[in-house]
């Protein structure tokens, strides 16, 4: 079985963050073009929702569970990701890769927001045949509040785990995490405390870089360290002869 890599492409990557549903189309075709290139690579990609998907979930209170007056933000939510996921594949089959986005909504079950139900064999059987399978952060079914947002970090670890990638990166809009405005090349347990890592500057209802830690440190007590890095680095990450940014891991 060839090893999946497992990518993510922050929201702010591929959208305006300040604006509504702003979507980043030059970005996308560079993007899908460094992908194309990598075809041998057998990869399952997940993006973040960026201004397609926090406005509504924050107007429509998604994480504080469902109401009658806001039922409601269940559909505009998922339809503002699903938008933004249509426009990540059209992109992507542009450049000669056969993309399929899948929606979390039809296939996951959450409660108290972690994910406790989510299929992927048959997205393990996709890639297996070439297939690049495109998620995205989105809202979900939830147990105990109706509804929540389970985000694209978090769609990260459960990929990775479920399909045994030994190699998980996240292209973000920065070179890695930043402390003093100097890239932080290792964080584990023992270190992320001290560093000061605030939320997303911008509209964001999945915790923003702390959130991000948080499920990437989870990650590496499996076993699976992830690498952090600045989206001009994707072709790099991929081909294996880049390893900037910042690496999380579990502490030595």
């Amino acid at each position: 079985m060839t090893e999946t890599v497992v990518l993510k492409l922050g929201g702010s990557v591929i959208t305006d963050k300040s604006g509504e549903c702003a979507i980043d189309h030059a970005r996308l075709r560079e993007i899908a073009k460094e992908l194309a290139a990598q075809r041998e690579t057998a990869l399952v990609l997940v993006h973040g929702a960026g201004s397609c998907g926090h406005p509504e979930a924050r107007r429509y209170r998604i994480n504080d569970g469902l109401i009658d007056d806001n039922i409601p933000g269940v559909y505009e939510t998922h339809t503002a990701v699903s938008s933004l996921n249509a426009a990540v594949v059209d992109a992507l089959r542009d450049a000669g890769v056969e993309a399929i986005g899948i929606h979390p909504l039809d296939l996951g079950l959450a409660e108290d927001g972690r994910l406790v139900s989510f299929e992927t064999r048959h997205i393990a059987e996709m890639t297996e045949h070439g297939i690049v399978p495109v998620l995205h952060g989105d809202v979900v079914m939830d147990r105990l509040r109706g509804s929540c947002i389970v985000s694209g970090d978090q769609l990260v670890t459960r990929l990775a785990a479920a399909l045994a990638s030994r190699r998980v990166g996240l292209a973000t809009d920065v070179a890695g995490v930043l402390q003093n405005g100097a890239v932080v090349p290792r964080i584990d347990r023992s270190t992320v405390e001290s560093l000061d890592i605030g939320g997303s500057g911008n509209t964001d209802v999945t915790g923003g870089m702390r959130g991000k830690l948080a499920e990437l440190l989870a990650l590496a007590d499996a076993g699976i360290d992830s690498h952090i890095f600045h989206v001009s680095k994707i072709g790099r990450f991929l081909d294996g002869t880049d390893h900037s940014g910042t690496m999380i891991t579990a502490k030595e």
